[in-house]
């Protein structure tokens, strides 16, 4: 499991350093907006639809060998992003590297639901990786790339190379045992996967939203310049993903569904006091959003592979991909939203999704191969 939590850090990180690469992109080659634009899609979008295709595959026949090979891919993607001026160059290689991204996690989320025994903990330690490695995104990228520019950009390959050969070593002694996932007992419950994967798109709508407009909203909110600003982002991402281990200790007390009903009845005030109280008090709410959303985080992951036993690829391409992807599609409302009233309003307007998250997930019920503890 320590293999697969540091791999899943690797392999993120690579997700979060493409919106570090942006600027310098912008600096270097003077990339217009709809340029940039196009750069988020091939790493972002192009990814999160191709994820349930991995997924669906490797539910047909385990892919092992997809966990390593597709972290490469994800650093050498951002590793040859700033060889060439070629816009279409670039562009392939911001590809390539969400394609790697894609590739890696439905396997990765099999074995890690294998290794883990089914533990609550043990996946949510799995997904605290992803969250941390998409954090220290830019602290790898922003060093090397302010040093050397973009003709350093080959360096950024070398945590994934790594990481890849350590990982290809790591699964020689299990490909013949974890890797094998057996289909489980029990029939595949589309009614619940697609109820749950409403609730995932909801909460990434406040996620993406968040990310996109909380430093700015805070410094307006509390002065202090960036810094004010930063530190939000610092809360809302440290508190999260702590808040993703937690999860899995309450779901072991009290059941996934009912965390997930409660987490997101409190998300519903967290994100309203986000928007509306004033002052310091803010880095309160802001802390009380992140704890409520992301404390679901890593449940979602194993609800939906107990909602579709027989396709747990295809279930984690989904939750880990898609249904979260999609969700950034909702910034550019917020956006919207805000610049024709105020960013207030904007942010108010998320308070809409933890209500849908909410009433989505009043109607989960236990899959069917356990029995929730009450």
């Amino acid at each position: 499991m320590s293999v697969l939590v540091a791999g899943h850090a690797v392999d993120d990180l690579y997700q979060g350093a493409v919106p570090a690469v942006v600027p310098f992109l912008v600096l270097e080659r003077g990339y217009s907006y709809l340029a940039i634009a196009g750069i988020t899609v091939a790493a972002t979008l192009l990814s999160s639809v191709v994820q349930p295709l991995f997924g669906w595959l490797t539910d047909r026949r385990p892919m092992p060998w997809l966990v390593p090979l597709g972290m490469t891919f994800a650093g050498v993607g951002i590793g040859l992003s700033g060889v060439s001026d070629s816009y279409v160059v670039t562009w392939l290689a911001i590809a390539l590297s969400g394609l790697g991204v894609a590739a890696y996690h439905p396997e990765a989320a099999r074995l890690a639901r294998r290794v883990a025994q089914d533990s609550h903990v043990g996946m949510s330690w799995f997904a605290v990786g992803g969250n941390v490695g998409f954090a220290l995104g830019p602290v790898l990228v922003t060093p090397v790339l302010a040093f050397g520019g973009l003709a350093w950009s080959p360096l950024l390959a070398v945590p994934a190379l790594v990481g890849g050969a350590f990982t290809m070593v790591a699964l020689r002694g299990v490909q013949g045992s974890e890797a094998a996932v057996a289909a489980r007992a029990g029939a595949d419950d589309w009614g619940q996967f697609s109820r749950l994967t409403v609730v995932i798109i909801a909460r990434s709508v406040v996620t993406f939203g968040l990310g996109t407009f909380l430093a700015i909203w805070v410094t307006s909110r509390v002065g202090g310049g960036p810094a004010a600003g930063a530190a939000a982002l610092v809360v809302l991402f440290g508190a999260g993903a702590a808040s993703t281990l937690l999860g899995g200790v309450l779901a072991g007390r009290f059941g996934r569904v009912r965390v997930l009903q409660v987490s997101y009845a409190i998300s519903i005030p967290a994100v309203a006091g986000v928007a509306l109280v004033p002052g310091p008090a803010v880095y309160v709410m802001v802390a009380l959003t992140a704890v409520s959303l992301y404390v679901p985080f890593s449940l979602h992951v194993t609800l939906g592979q107990d909602y579709l036993p027989n396709r747990l690829g295809t279930a984690s391409g989904v939750t880990l991909g898609l249904a979260v992807s999609v969700g950034g599609l909702g910034s550019p409302v917020v956006g919207a939203v805000a610049g024709a009233t105020t960013l207030q309003w904007g942010l108010l307007s998320l308070v809409l999704m933890p209500v849908v998250a909410w009433v989505a997930a009043r109607g989960l019920c236990s899959p069917r191969c356990e029995l929730e503890p009450r």
